[in-house]
């Protein structure tokens, strides 16, 4: 059974106990998938939590551009956003689609032919993706499958990712008709995409989701809800569903009364659902052991 290592501590330290607890050592150039955030979020992982894990990694803070209007859409200014919110005090950023971008194959699914991330994904030997655990006004919830699903998808892949496959413009996308769980299938099968991808090039990718800062928005809202309810701790596995499915299972645990803010956002935006398909597509296992580190 997948183990998914726990501390509760959230802590630069209890970052890198639950990273060192998974036993896999990167080498070469790693790439550390985070959210930058929106000019006016207040969630996203900050510089003085995650700068000493990616330093002691020589790791490079990777993103991509937005789809929707703001201020990181284009790469210009999603390197201001990221160095005003201190990313670059501690790391190289790149933003990966800055010149472009790669198509990589779907293998299955229902909705997407193809998935389309940063020209600069190649570049990389091995990857982190370092989620924040939220809640997000679209996707009911944002932890690892979303950071590996819209997280790594270039501009225009965020679009097509949206659209569930119909269109690859960001002017469209948004006015594209589909239903709320063609979008959340669609998430899935762009998240295996990117995972069968680095498994056929033989290149490693690890999974952690701060569980701070939990708002009922996204870090990619301008204008994000502050916390909602209690910090939940630190999670890390080598199984994004596992490590999603542990977050969501915090939750639906917490005595918190406000873990029912958390709760009416993911199931009124069927967030749930993200996680049977991904397992079915193969992305990883629903069921998992809790190691508390």
């Amino acid at each position: 059974m997948t183990k998914v290592y726990f501390t509760k501590e959230i802590t630069p330290e209890s970052l890198q106990k639950v990273y060192e607890a998974l036993g896999v050592k990167l080498d070469g150039k790693i790439g550390v998938k985070v959210s930058t955030g929106e000019k006016g979020a207040k969630g996203y992982l900050k510089a003085d939590l995650i700068g000493p894990f990616v330093k002691s990694l020589n790791g490079t803070i990777v993103e991509c551009n937005t789809a929707y209007g703001g201020e990181r859409n284009t790469a210009k200014d999603h390197m201001k956003v990221a160095e005003e919110h201190g990313f670059t005090s501690f790391a190289d950023v790149d933003i990966m689609d800055a010149e472009g971008e790669m198509k990589i194959p779907v293998h299955k699914g229902k909705h997407l032919k193809f998935d389309l991330v940063g020209s600069h994904f190649d570049d990389y030997d091995a990857y982190i993706n370092l989620a924040h655990g939220k809640g997000h006004m679209m996707g009911g919830f944002g932890a690892n499958l979303k950071n590996q699903s819209i997280g790594f998808a270039s501009r225009n892949g965020k679009a097509y990712i949206h659209s569930c496959g119909k269109t690859k413009s960001p002017k469209l996308c948004w006015i594209s008709k589909h239903e709320q769980i063609d979008f959340i299938e669609s998430m899935a099968e762009a998240a295996t995409a990117v995972a069968d991808y680095l498994k056929e090039k033989g290149k490693p990718i690890v999974y952690i989701t701060v569980m701070n800062a939990i708002s009922t928005s996204c870090d990619c809202d301008a204008n994000q809800d502050d916390p909602v309810m209690e910090d939940l701790g630190i999670i890390a596995s080598l199984d994004p569903v596992a490590n999603d499915q542990a977050f969501i299972d915090m939750i639906w645990a917490s005595k918190d009364p406000g873990a029912e803010k958390m709760k009416e956002r993911i199931d009124s935006r069927l967030g749930r659902e993200i996680l049977p398909y991904a397992e079915e597509l193969g992305l990883g296992s629903r069921e998992y052991e809790l190691v508390e580190v």
